[in-house]
């Protein structure tokens, strides 16, 4: 059984990777100092499951990008858009 994306909610689909992922640590370690309460706990994980993905993503789409820089025939560095959705 393959594991299921998390839906991303439109909060977090607007962040940049920077603001996520200071969320993310942020969530991390308020799950590590086990202070939170058991229901708390829960939510704080599907939001950082939702955060790691939209990072992954973001990561995914920049590194698409870098990959499509190419050497042009003149020797010029080039860039086509990436199409990765």
């Amino acid at each position: 059984m393959a594991a299921k994306k998390p839906q991303i909610p439109a909060d977090i689909a607007k962040m940049s990777f920077e603001a996520a992922l200071a969320e993310l640590e942020e969530i991390v370690r308020g799950l590590e100092s086990g202070e939170a309460e058991l229901e708390k706990s829960i939510d704080l994980y599907e939001r950082g499951n939702a955060l790691k993905a939209h990072c992954e993503a973001r990561l995914a789409a920049a590194q698409a990008k870098v990959e499509k820089i190419t050497l042009s025939s003149s020797g010029a560095v080039a860039t086509e858009p990436a199409d990765i959705e």
